[in-house]
């Protein structure tokens, strides 16, 4: 605006925003300045602007379409696009951003896993107890009693499954099933696996913060097709974590199985585990306890017993507690081989191991099916309630 001061001579400009008139290519022009991370080119070329701009006066509308509703630039681009009109045409505009993806969106809750009768959260209070091991055997005993069975490795950075099933060289691929693309789980022993070991490199370590793990867990549960299965185990990091709060979060888990050895350190800490799934927030069932490393039996002498780290005490633990104690598994070096050679020992069940972990199977089996019929199903958790 000009305005005229005292003096004649003397002109004043006073600045004040000028809207521009709205212009559909007005508004591409702006928005060819916006550009995708990803890729690094602009959202015109990439042809995420839908053919629906609307203008009336100084108001603007239109749609950006994404490849997935979990594209982790949507909130920025949505941003970057609402300044590049606003520098283009003013800061008066009134831009309204609407988002669509061309997958169809992720479901949540029960529709999750619609097709999976029971998941099975196998955890530890500590390392080193021998877990991932339990899991492992866990799964293939459950296969070998004829259950459908998928296994999932939640130990986002320390991942072992792909060297305990002989599948590091695998690399999933994903189809498009009912508008979504859904990762095609390895499958090895009768089993559907899926671990971030498939996905990164396994001489590197994973070095991810928190978000980017439970991110990175969310897809393998939920952007997976896992089908129709009637166990689902999860083998859980050590201790708790961000992880276990996702998992907690993301399912209603039928119920856990605690790993622990004998020894008093390794009991405190399963204690801790059994207390975080009994939390009132958490409320996950405890289907009981299992004792890894109960005894050490050497294959020449199949009948002696040498108990190396205490005898019975997750027996006491459990009694203590109140929760059955499912099985007790011996030291054996065919287990260490096994899961290095990628052939759980639960391949062959005529083993003093194979029939160990086939008897902890049943147990298992049985300890879910008692534990559907005297509690109702277990509901995601909202632990910010």
């Amino acid at each position: 605006m000009i305005q005229k001061g005292s003096d004649p001579n003397c002109t004043i400009f006073t600045n004040f925003a000028v809207t521009m008139t709205l212009y559909p290519n007005l508004i591409k022009e702006a928005l060819q300045t916006v550009r995708y991370p990803g890729t690094g080119k602009d959202i015109i070329s990439m042809e995420m602007l839908e053919d629906d701009i609307r203008i009336d006066g100084n108001s603007v509308s239109f749609s950006l379409i994404f490849e997935k509703p979990t594209d982790p630039f949507i909130k920025s681009i949505v941003k970057s696009a609402e300044t590049a009109i606003k520098l283009k045409a003013g800061d008066d505009v009134q831009v309204e951003v609407k988002v669509k993806t061309r997958q169809a969106p992720r479901p949540e809750g029960p529709e999750l896993l619609p097709d999976v009768k029971n998941i099975i959260a196998v955890a530890s209070g500590k390392g080193g107890v021998g877990k991932s091991t339990v899991a492992a055997n866990l799964a293939v005993a459950l296969a070998g009693l004829g259950y459908q069975v998928g296994l999932l490795d939640a130990d986002i950075f320390g991942p072992s499954m792909p060297k305990m099933f002989n599948t590091e060289g695998a690399r999933p691929y994903a189809e498009n099933k009912d508008g979504r693309d859904l990762i095609i789980p390895v499958e090895q022993y009768g089993i559907k696996l899926l671990s971030i070991g498939y996905f990164v490199d396994p001489e590197q370590a994973v070095l991810w913060r928190g978000a980017m793990a439970s991110n990175a867990l969310k897809q393998l549960i939920a952007d997976a097709d896992w089908g129709e299965l009637d166990y689902f185990i999860i083998d859980m990091p050590p201790g708790t974590s961000d992880i276990h709060l996702t998992l907690v979060q993301t399912l209603g888990i039928t119920g856990a199985v605690v790993v622990s050895t004998p020894q008093e350190v390794a009991l405190a800490d399963a204690r801790k585990g059994i207390d975080m799934f009994r939390n009132e927030k958490v409320n996950v069932p405890v289907l009981g306890l299992v004792e890894n490393m109960a005894w050490f039996t050497p294959a020449e002498l199949p009948q002696n017993k040498y108990y190396l780290f205490g005898k019975e005490g997750c027996k006491r633990l459990a009694e203590e507690l109140k929760v059955p104690l499912l099985g007790q598994i011996p030291i054996v070096q065919s287990i260490c081989e096994g899961g290095d050679n990628g052939t759980p020992v639960a391949l062959n069940p005529d083993t003093i191991t194979g029939l160990a972990f086939r008897d902890l199977a049943q147990s298992v089996a049985v300890a879910t099916d008692a534990r559907n019929h005297q509690q109702p199903p277990t509901k995601a958790v909202n632990t910010h309630s």
